[in-house]
């Protein structure tokens, strides 16, 4: 296993619209392996492929205090969602130290496919059901700050950019020793 790259917002990247999975061979396999790694290092509770600049239909979930239940969604699909919505703080590995309210459906009914291409149904609510959305939202090009208003979302665009010039920075002074 690896781990792999987190694209940062405003990554253009970012906004690919991740195609379905139509292989389910040994590269997935990795591919699944090496974004829980990611996840569980970073650490966070989901992740998409298409922050890893992997542009498939692909999301890692695990929500629990152990690390013990990673959940693979491949090629998911909301097929029911309840009336009533909630405020979730969120936050992202790819806009990291942002946290910001966004209201959500409380609970979801979603259609995928696991590791194996086996067909499976499961219905979330709070915590879970939030991660499916914002993780699904991610692989039709949307991060979760697209939610705030227009002030916010330029602040923390300025903010995330400022930090990578920043990194920019020390990483040629470090490599320049």
């Amino acid at each position: 296993m690896s781990l792999l790259n987190i694209l940062r917002y405003p990554d253009p990247r970012l906004h690919k619209i991740a195609k379905p999975v139509t292989a389910f061979d040994v590269r997935l396999k990795q591919l699944v392996d090496d974004m829980a790694e990611t996840m569980y290092e970073a650490p966070g509770v989901g992740l998409a492929a298409s922050q890893v600049d992997v542009h498939e239909q692909l999301v890692v979930i695990d929500i629990s205090d152990s690390k013990s239940d990673l959940r693979v969604f491949i090629n998911p699909a909301i097929v029911w969602a309840s009336d009533e919505q909630q405020i979730y703080d969120e936050g992202c590995l790819s806009v990291p130290g942002v946290y910001d309210g966004v209201l959500r459906h409380a609970s979801v009914k979603v259609r995928a496919l696991d590791i194996n291409g086996k067909a499976f149904e499961t219905t979330a609510e709070g915590l879970l059901a939030v991660c499916i959305q914002h993780e699904m939202d991610h692989l039709k090009g949307k991060v979760f700050v697209e939610y705030l208003s227009p002030l916010k979302r330029n602040r923390i665009k300025a903010r995330m950019l400022k930090e990578e010039r920043e990194n920019n920075r020390e990483k040629k002074r470090s490599g320049a020793r």
